[in-house]
């Protein structure tokens, strides 16, 4: 005979479904997105709205991922890698990074500094075997010894004089068209400078250095400055306006200025450990960020021209080291970087105070049109300066004017 004891137990496991059932249940959560004014936009949702974005500009294929608090909740690619083969974009898909490797290099830069092998602020003579002009690359600044002035914050940031590069001279020499450090005039060349600096002070590739310091303990197995046959098995080819594909380019010589190929989890998982203190640490990051010098100018390019305007100060509109910023608005300090090259349009902004990121990657000549909508709808991006980044329809088909 069972015990009554035996009996309650019994009955308490036949009885404990339906009680639970007669329990309210708290709600499935709904895994959403929270914008940079605390609204909220589901994930779902954010994915329609970029797919329907992208397929408007005509934008071949993109990658997307969202940051909050310095963790990643949303990463997901669109579209095509290559239109001719029908092949889909993927999280891992490698992509040219563009102007973004300059920003990047940056970080690379400081983390010398943090080591004391180099002085922000000491002319690139210090570093350099002998006089700059006496290099065939560099003969052109002979006679002109402003180039002495020349520090690593200066190139960082700039402030050089520099046109964007040599290529672009009417006469296709390197000049310095102001005293340096104190305009503003974004320039490929003086990035390249800064590592053709390091490389001889150092006797290595920036190839090698970054991947030692920077790609290889971030684990970023898709990140390098210049190509990896592993890359061909999920490559991003570029389109052009009309859709074309026109390919990749498997560099192998690193740029500073614009040769990384990364993928949208390697780059996020490199923006994450930046906001974490783990690429350099917070008081390195808080100087790299630091306001160098403040932009009035109404675009950023052409490089050299002096229109006013109001869209950037009234955002605090600047360069740091690196990067650009955003010293004053409702949502805090920014800082972001774009890329721009043939086939390739991305950029990425993160508000510090939120560690709030949003990174956008694309194949396609037609990405910065889908930028300022995506920006604003599923972050809440209402201040960046989109006129001064030609992130306008206007200022986008007048860019290529000039390309």
């Amino acid at each position: 005979m069972k015990s009554p004891v035996s009996f309650a137990v019994l009955f308490s496991f036949i009885l404990s479904p339906v009680l639970l059932a007669q329990q309210p249940q708290p709600k499935p959560t709904i895994p959403s997105i929270q914008r940079l004014d605390g609204t909220r936009i589901s994930i779902a949702e954010a994915e329609r709205f970029a797919q329907k974005t992208l397929d408007s500009a005509n934008v071949t294929g993109a990658q997307i991922a969202i940051i909050e608090h310095g963790k990643r909740v949303w990463v997901h690619s669109f579209g095509l890698r290559d239109r001719d083969r029908q092949l889909p974009m993927d999280n891992d898909t490698a992509m040219w990074a563009a102007s973004i490797t300059k920003s990047v290099f940056a970080c690379f830069v400081m983390q010398m500094v943090e080591s004391g092998e180099l002085d922000l602020d000491a002319s690139i003579a210090t570093y350099l075997p002998k006089p700059l002009p006496e290099y065939e690359k560099y003969k052109d600044l002979a006679g002109d010894d402003r180039w002495r002035k020349i520090t690593p914050r200066i190139l960082l940031s700039h402030t050089a004089g520099f046109a964007n590069f040599t290529a672009l001279e009417p006469d296709a020499k390197l000049h310095i068209h102001r005293e340096p450090g104190t305009r503003y005039a974004y320039s490929g060349e003086g990035i390249n400078l800064l590592q053709f600096v390091i490389e001889q002070k150092t006797g290595r590739s920036l190839a090698d250095m970054e991947q030692e310091r920077l790609f290889s303990p971030l684990g970023m197995e898709h990140t390098s400055l210049v190509w990896q046959p592993k890359f061909a098995a999920d490559i991003a080819g570029g389109h052009d306006p009309t859709g074309k594909y026109i390919g990749y380019s498997e560099r192998t010589t690193p740029r500073a200025a614009g040769s990384m190929i990364t993928t949208i989890n390697d780059l996020t998982t490199f923006t994450e450990a930046l906001l974490a203190g783990k690429v350099i640490r917070p008081e390195t990051r808080n100087e790299m960020l630091k306001p160098v010098i403040f932009i009035p100018f109404k675009h950023q390019f052409p490089t050299l021209l002096d229109e006013q305007g109001a869209e950037g100060p009234s955002v605090g509109l600047a360069y740091g080291t690196g990067w650009g910023l955003l010293t004053k608005t409702k949502y805090g300090p920014a800082f972001f970087k774009e890329g721009h090259g043939d086939g390739a349009q991305n950029y990425m902004i993160c508000f510090e105070r939120s560690s709030t990121c949003m990174i956008l990657l694309t194949n396609s000549d037609n990405g910065e049109f889908a930028f300022r909508p995506l920006l604003e709808t599923i972050l809440g991006d209402t201040v960046t300066p989109w006129e001064w980044e030609n992130y306008t329809p206007a200022g986008i088909m007048e860019a290529r004017k000039h390309n």
